[in-house]
């Protein structure tokens, strides 16, 4: 009997990582999700997670603080051993980010740094530290943005950020090739969640701007991305390596 298959999700708790969540609960597959602040949103997801019939967690994690992975490794490590009788998961997923628009000549050094201990060193030391929690034969998605490809005024520090993470995802491609472990970047288009203040999912005008520069005719969904993680970590495409794919309906082409 194969071996049940656990994800952990940072950013878990809302948006596009909740979704991912839910996604991968529905193909049988257990899910650890982490949360920076809101516990009761994560309990919420685990139990959605439950109700579908897998098995989930949640743990409080600040992905921009890498002086806290030690610790967090320890604690999942715990986690898995107690709830799963298991020494290794086999997903992950680097989800977890914010959004802040301002034009480069705005931008202040704070910004930058919040943007990049998040979105690129937080990405890069927390998958060096859980690498021996990750089973051989994984794998790992990272997650980037349309806005690493297209260039919208207002995002250079955000983009710049997850243009960095592309370059990271096929170096650990190439050096996790040994142990089985397939690295790729998924990269969402513009999508109704809460991210910018909902800026793209309550904002008409913005919404309908976008509708009009993406070729299937509208803005994304969360289970448009959810479904497309999900399915990327399913054995179909086990062969998927390396690779960036965009998730955007066509957005700018």
């Amino acid at each position: 009997m194969a071996e049940q298959k656990i994800a952990l999700i940072t950013g878990g708790s809302r948006g596009l990582g909740r979704n991912t969540a839910l996604h991968l609960a529905d193909r049988g597959v257990d899910v650890v999700l982490t949360y920076h602040s809101r516990a009761e949103d994560a309990e919420a997801v685990v139990n959605e997670i439950e109700q579908r019939g897998a098995r989930a967690a949640a743990l409080q994690l600040d992905t921009g603080n890498t002086a806290a992975f030690a610790d967090f490794a320890a604690q999942l490590g715990e986690l898995l051993q107690t709830r799963w009788n298991r020494n290794h998961f086999d997903f992950l997923v680097n989800n977890a980010g914010i959004g802040i628009n301002a034009p480069i000549v705005d931008t202040s050094e704070e910004q930058f740094d919040q943007l990049m201990n998040i979105h690129f060193k937080g990405v890069f030391f927390l998958t060096q530290k859980l690498l021996p929690l990750i089973a051989d034969g994984g794998r790992i998605v990272n997650l980037s943005s349309g806005l690493a490809r297209f260039s919208l005024p207002g995002y250079g520090a955000y983009a710049a950020m997850k243009g960095a993470v592309e370059v990271l995802s096929r170096y650990l491609a190439k050096e996790l090739g040994p142990r089985g472990i397939a690295v790729n970047t998924v990269a969402p288009g513009a999508i109704e969640t809460d991210f910018n203040s909902g800026a793209v999912r309550d904002n008409k005008a913005l919404n309908d701007g976008i509708a009009a520069q993406t070729a299937l005719g509208r803005v994304g969904l969360p289970d448009d991305i959810g479904g497309a993680i999900a399915s990327l970590l399913s054995d179909d495409n086990r062969w998927i390596n390396a690779q960036r794919i965009e998730v955007s309906g066509g957005m700018f082409i």
